[in-house]
């Protein structure tokens, strides 16, 4: 297959989409039609009861004030996103499983949104207790953050629908001489940085990284013909490219990774929260929360803390 960098025409309809679910924010933004089977405002958490050998592993002074501080990264669907803007009230798969483990718990999670590279150091200062965005679970996080588990996504491109220069990424080398758009401070970036030698040791021109902190400017990109291709979360671009109109095309899984609850390293608050996403496996309702969002080929059977990265 020839690899070339395509300059794409503008086209509207791809204005709604995209990207980095828990890689960034755009809160303005509001998102298209979800896709077919997908319900966002179905209840699934109304039979979701406190879990008293849970709640005890919880420490104690935490069980006294009942409340944990929680930094939130807002992206798109189906993560965690705004429906309505002027509601500030978001929603999605990463705000269901908060919730859930919160009634488990017997908390009350004080939310605050924040930029997603800024939560990670964050949890080291105390600013917050816990933190989502859909944050994998590599073995360099694992030197500093603590993390309990509670699905299976990880890491896939996408192109708009008329670029057929593309069909899968299996290997990056298929990406020579391609402008590849990505969240700046995720796992896309530091993977795409990291091998960026792949191209020139295989005597090809080098493609190029732009990494972004806002979703509009890497859909702008895309929109625009100045980014071919675009390195986000598995079920984001699949939920984008699932989207009647969307104008986007799932390039496929490139590598899968575990995404959990992060906690600064040495946090007495894991034990609680593995016991509380297990519970919610057991009794149904995480199984509800991933069907909801149309994520059910992320579920996993155990929530662990700290796992090896996958291979």
């Amino acid at each position: 297959m020839r690899r070339f960098h395509r300059r794409l025409p503008f086209a509207p309809a791809v204005a709604a989409v995209l990207l980095l679910s828990g890689c960034g924010s755009d809160p303005t933004a509001g998102p298209a039609a979800a896709p077919v089977g997908v319900q966002p405002s179905q209840d699934v958490l109304g039979q979701v009861r406190k879990d008293d050998a849970a709640a005890a592993l919880l420490p104690a002074e935490v069980r006294a004030v009942g409340t944990l501080k929680l930094g939130g990264s807002i992206g798109t669907p189906p993560g965690a996103y705004y429906p309505d803007s002027s509601q500030h009230r978001p929603v999605g798969l990463d705000v269901d499983i908060v919730d859930g483990v919160a009634k488990v718990l017997g908390l009350t999670v004080q939310r605050e949104d924040a930029a997603f590279e800024t939560i990670l150091p964050a949890l080291g200062s105390g600013k917050y207790d816990v933190g989502t965005g859909n944050f994998g679970v590599t073995e360099a996080r694992l030197k500093t953050v603590d993390f309990v588990t509670y699905i299976d996504d990880g890491q896939g491109f996408a192109v708009r629908a008329d670029n057929t220069a593309l069909t899968d990424v299996t290997d990056l080398t298929q990406l020579c001489g391609l402008t590849v758009g990505t969240g700046a401070g995720t796992t896309f970036e530091a993977t795409l940085n990291a091998k960026k030698d792949v191209c020139p040791q295989a005597g090809r021109k080098p493609y190029e990284v732009k990494a972004f902190a806002e979703n509009g400017a890497t859909v702008t990109g895309l929109q625009q013909g100045r980014l071919d291709v675009v390195m986000s979360t598995i079920n984001g671009l699949r939920y984008q490219a699932a989207q009647p109109g969307a104008n986007v095309r799932f390039l496929g899984e490139y590598h899968r990774l575990d995404v959990g609850f992060a906690f600064k390293k040495g946090s007495p608050l894991t034990p609680a929260f593995q016991a509380a996403v297990n519970r919610l496996i057991q009794d149904g309702s995480y199984q509800k929360i991933l069907a909801k969002w149309g994520t059910t080929d992320s579920a996993i059977t155990e929530s662990r803390i700290n796992p090896p990265e996958h291979s």
